[in-house]
């Protein structure tokens, strides 16, 4: 009974705590992501008050955090979106990982820690975080905007490409045998084509098994079937943010609509608890040592990554602004950087990689809201005071070019004020400088 009490009180506290840190975002008018993170290093390992007995339960929450994230993200799009999406934009998932995966492994390379930990840390500054942009983009408004189609894609192809990623490492940080690992990465690829076919082809029966006029009904079978499928997908070595997101995919109608406005305060909820989680499992003291590579890391990779949606969108020919937003966007890292760092650390490899990475992944995980939010206001006052200097610029340089045309037509006896020049133009003194 006092184990209860205490677990109550302990997980009472944290959601009464992050429904006020929400309304302090809101009126600040921005995403309320680093705050949740903030709260969770200040009770987390090593902070002022560490919360124990409801550490277990906030774990849990915080997968089901990401999967609904995902889950909702794909009820926003159709299976034919997708598949349209990943075919137009599969060059920008090639320079997406070379731009943001080559940081990563020079990093580690520099710092002297070997091949292997190279491949992990790349890992680790190629991938954005899914749960982050999505909470991020909802908070925005900006699920409609012509952007986000590529936003998707580039994460979608992300996730995807972590069927491969995660296997190999595995299999390097193992240390088995080829054969082993082929294994691995075949289940891996199998099981995530199988789940992207029948979102794509079956997505209509799939629809009828789950649609239902009771919401309550919707909502169990919806939840269920989501969690069914995440789970499995995770235990064969695929991303279980890939699976839930698929799913959404696959619902469509009436029954995405249903599911969407069911689901939304259980999404707000455990999205919550995901980033608290996240802080409570980082330990204030081991940031100091690594923060300075961490910050030069981020610096770079929040560059590549601005680039490379900037790149993107203007291949899809959105606007300038649009492109801006697409790159700040996706600057965040978040789970996928977290669970490549623990198998790493699992595995003995580098003692200092783990610090490095949780730091690295605090720091885009904090900047990343302000950089989806900031990038294209800040981009389009910077790109207009150039124009503008350009602009003032310009007729002094006009000027001297016509003063230099003056004095070469002087030299070879050009025409005076007010005669021909010999093709019908009369030259006029205010012409001259």
């Amino acid at each position: 009974m006092h184990g209860s009490a205490v677990f109550l009180i302990e997980f009472g506290a944290i959601i009464l705590g992050l429904g006020l840190l929400g309304r302090l975002a809101g009126r600040l008018k921005f995403s309320p992501i680093p705050l949740y993170l903030l709260a969770g290093l200040a009770f987390g390992e090593g902070g002022l008050l560490p919360l124990v007995a409801s550490e277990e339960f906030v774990a849990i929450g915080a997968e089901i955090g990401v999967i609904l994230l995902l889950l909702m993200l794909g009820l926003e799009y159709t299976a034919s979106d997708l598949v349209s999406n990943l075919r137009t934009q599969y060059p920008a998932g090639l320079v997406d990982a070379g731009l943001n995966a080559l940081p990563g492994a020079a990093m580690a390379l520099l710092l002297g820690w070997g091949p292997v930990a190279a491949v992990v840390l790349a890992g680790v500054t190629w991938i954005s975080s899914s749960g982050v942009i999505a909470k991020v983009m909802g908070d925005l408004g900006r699920l409609g905007n012509r952007e986000t189609p590529v936003i998707l894609s580039i994460l979608v192809l992300e996730d995807l490409a972590m069927a491969v990623y995660l296997p190999i490492v595995t299999a390097l940080l193992a240390g088995v045998s080829l054969a082993a690992g082929s294994v691995t990465l075949a289940i891996a690829l199998g099981v995530a084509g199988l789940v992207l076919f029948l979102a794509v082809r079956h997505g209509r029966l799939i629809s009828r098994f789950v649609s239902s006029d009771d919401p309550e009904k919707l909502l169990l079978v919806v939840l269920g079937l989501t969690l069914l499928v995440a789970g499995i997908a995770q235990q064969l070595q695929v991303s279980a943010a890939v699976g839930a997101f698929l799913v959404g995919i696959a619902l469509s109608g009436e029954v995405a609509e249903g599911a969407h406005n069911l689901l939304s305060p259980l999404r707000d909820l455990f999205a919550a608890v995901f980033f608290v989680f996240f802080g409570l499992h980082t330990d204030p003291a081991s940031i100091p040592p690594v923060l300075l590579p961490a910050l030069a890391l981020a610096v770079v990779t929040a560059g590549t990554k601005i680039a490379t949606g900037y790149w993107a969108a203007r291949r899809a020919g959105i606007s300038a602004k649009g492109r801006w937003r697409a790159g700040g966007t996706l600057v965040a890292r978040g789970e996928f950087s977290i669970v490549i760092a623990g198998l790493a650390v699992t595995a003995g490899i580098e003692p200092s990689l783990g610090p490095l990475a949780t730091a690295y992944v605090l720091i885009l995980v904090i900047a990343g809201p302000l950089a989806a939010r900031y990038t294209e206001p800040v981009a389009t006052r910077l790109t207009a005071r150039l124009r503008q200097r350009a602009a003032a610029a310009s007729p002094a340089t006009a000027a001297a070019d016509a003063q230099a045309a003056g004095q070469s037509g002087g030299q070879a006896g050009g025409p005076a004020d007010g005669q021909s020049d010999g093709h019908g133009e009369t030259v006029s003194e205010g012409a001259r400088p």
